[in-house]
C-alpha cells in the first residue's frame, strides 16, 4: 500500500513565503493545516489550493498554541511542523520603537521557542520541526535593527533543539535571503538578489527534501554573509562600518 500522504503544519500561512509554501505542498499532495492569527486569509487560500484544515494561532500568545495544538493532535501526527511567523521593521537600532522592538522579539524569538514547545508532541518519531532565521541574523550588519538580533537568536535556539530533540525529532532551519513579500516592502535600500515567493519556496521544499540541518538561500548572498561571519572582528567590522548611512 502506498504510504499516506505527509501532515504538515504551516504557522505563518496567511501571506507571503507561508502561503506559497502552503501552495506548493498542496501541489504534492500534502496533507496541511494552516495557521496564522487572522482567520479569513486562511480559508481564502486553503479554498484555493482544495481543502486544508485552518486553525488560528499565535505564536506570541501559548494558551493560543496550546489550543491550536490540542485540535491538531484530534487529526493525528504530524509529519512536520512549521514556523514562518514574522515582524519585521528597518532601520537603526536607536530609531526603533521600543514597544515594538519588544514585539519583534516576543514574534520572531519567544514565538518560535513558543512554537518548538508546542509542536514537538505533536510530531511522530523521526518527524521535522522548522524554524525560520534568515541570513539577517548571521552577522550585525546596519539598518538590520532588532529584527537581525531576533533572528540570531533564532538560529542559536535551533541549533540547540537540534541537538536536545535528536534523535526524536530532526530540527531543520531555513535561512532566507529578501523575498518579495509584504515585509520587505519596507525596505528603502535596494535588496540584493532578492526573489519572489514561488522561487524561494522551490528552494525551500526541495533543500527540505534533502537532510541538511539549514536551508539557505540565494547561496551568492548567503555564502558571502556566512564568510563575513568567519573573519576576526577586526575586520568584518571595519567592513560593515562603510555600510552605515
Amino acid at each position: 500500500m502506498p504510504e499516506p500522504a505527509p501532515r504538515i503544519w504551516i504557522v505563518g500561512a496567511s501571506d507571503g513565503i507561508g502561503a506559497a509554501l502552503a501552495r506548493g505542498y498542496a501541489k504534492r499532495g500534502a496533507r496541511l493545516v494552516l495557521s496564522a492569527r487572522s482567520e479569513e486569509p486562511l480559508h481564502k487560500l486553503a479554498d484555493e489550493i482544495g481543502g486544508a484544515e485552518v486553525v488560528v494561532a499565535d505564536v506570541s500568545d501559548r494558551e493560543s498554541l496550546q489550543t491550536a495544538a490540542d485540535r491538531i493532535a484530534e487529526g493525528g501526527l504530524l509529519d512536520r511542523a512549521i514556523t514562518l511567523a514574522a515582524l519585521y521593521d528597518p532601520g537603526k537600532v536607536m530609531d526603533i520603537d521600543p514597544e515594538f522592538a519588544a514585539k519583534i522579539v516576543t514574534v520572531n524569538l519567544t514565538g518560535s521557542f513558543n512554537f518548538a514547545r508546542t509542536a514537538e508532541p505533536l510530531l511522530r518519531d523521526g518527524g521535522e520541526l522548522v524554524l525560520t532565521g534568515s541570513v539577517a541574523g548571521y552577522f550585525g550588519l546596519p539598518q538590520g535593527q532588532i529584527y537581525s538580533a531576533s533572528k540570531a537568536g533564532v538560529i542559536n535556539l535551533a541549533e540547540t533543539l537540534r541537538a536536545e530533540l535528536a534523535p526524536r525529532v530532526r530540527v531543520r532551519m531555513i535561512s532566507p535571503g529578501f523575498v518579495d513579500t509584504r515585509l520587505t516592502e519596507k525596505n528603502d535600500f535596494k535588496m540584493p538578489a532578492v526573489l519572489q515567493p514561488d522561487e524561494a519556496v522551490r528552494r525551500i521544499i526541495k533543500g527540505l527534501d534533502g537532510n541538511r540541518f539549514e536551508v539557505h538561500f540565494p547561496r551568492r548572498l548567503t555564502l558571502s554573509l556566512k564568510l563575513l561571519r568567519m573573519l576576526p572582528y577586526g575586520l568584518s567590522l571595519r567592513l560593515t562600518r562603510r555600510l552605515v548611512q
